[in-house]
């Protein structure tokens, strides 16, 4: 089903929704939607303005996580993942298969694309980032998931390392990173995420 018309109040046109909800489809083809509206449960959500400490971390991260990058394997910023027909986040990066990037006018990825997910909780997105993006991540088969936040009086970034068990379809926390992020899996990844590298950015 289709979105229906964009209704006006003051001014602010705001997106009514069909009567069955929203898809992903709709996510795509609705016209005037703020950068970098996900789709969750059917919903809308749309993303606050982001504080620098984001910006930076996500930086950081994809210079490192492309610094050791296999050639079968790309990283991406902020693009949507079809994950079902009513649920299309948009990770703050993914590392995906090379073959699945198409082309510089694609607007999305499947979640079978995906070989890690990586959120920076936000202020405005703590519970959707810790607790409802990781379990969907689970559901669709993302092996890898990665839970970035501020942390301590100094506000450096910890990283917290997930690795899907396929059985239950749930994540298991396999570490945890302050100053050095260094892992085997997806592949060779080691990072410098200290307060010091984040500032020389």
């Amino acid at each position: 089903m289709t979105a229906e018309p964009i209704a006006e109040s003051s001014g602010c046109r705001w997106p009514v929704p069909p009567q069955d909800g929203y898809t992903v489809d709709d996510l795509f083809t609705l016209p005037d939607l703020p950068p970098h509206t996900e789709m969750i449960d059917g919903s809308l959500v749309f993303v606050s303005p982001q504080r620098r400490f984001h910006a930076k971390v996500i930086e950081l991260l994809m210079n490192g996580l492309r610094s050791t990058l296999p050639e079968d394997l790309k990283v991406e910023r902020e693009m949507t993942v079809v994950l079902d027909r009513r649920n299309g986040p948009e990770p703050d990066l993914s590392v995906v298969l090379a073959e699945a990037a198409t082309g510089l006018e694609q607007t999305r990825f499947e979640a079978a694309d995906l070989r890690l997910a990586v959120e920076v909780v936000s202020p405005d997105s703590e519970s959707r980032d810790r607790d409802t993006k990781p379990r969907k991540y689970a559901a669709a088969g993302i092996p890898h998931f990665w839970l970035v936040e501020m942390t301590g009086a100094d506000q450096h970034p910890v990283v917290r390392v997930y690795e899907l068990d396929p059985l239950t379809k749930t994540y298991a926390l396999t570490s945890i990173h302050h100053d050095r992020l260094k892992v085997g899996v997806p592949y060779g990844i080691d990072v410098d995420i200290s307060l010091d590298a984040l500032r020389t950015l």
